[in-house]
């Protein structure tokens, strides 16, 4: 891996962790179970997209 893609991943690992981050903080003010779920789907989504970039490392 060249170091422009190395700091490519980095990049995509950086915003992985800032939006699941976000949904996190989203979820913990939500009160409405269905909304609740729907951002735990998409953290969760999200966290298994930082693991996929970090194994190109």
């Amino acid at each position: 891996m060249s170091p422009k893609e190395l700091l490519y991943v980095e990049d995509a690992l950086g915003h992985e962790k800032f939006l699941k981050a976000q949904c996190q903080q989203a979820m913990n003010s939500l009160t409405d179970p269905d909304l609740k779920n729907f951002v735990q789907q998409m953290m969760q989504k999200h966290a298994e997209l930082f693991g996929a970039f970090f194994q190109l490392v």
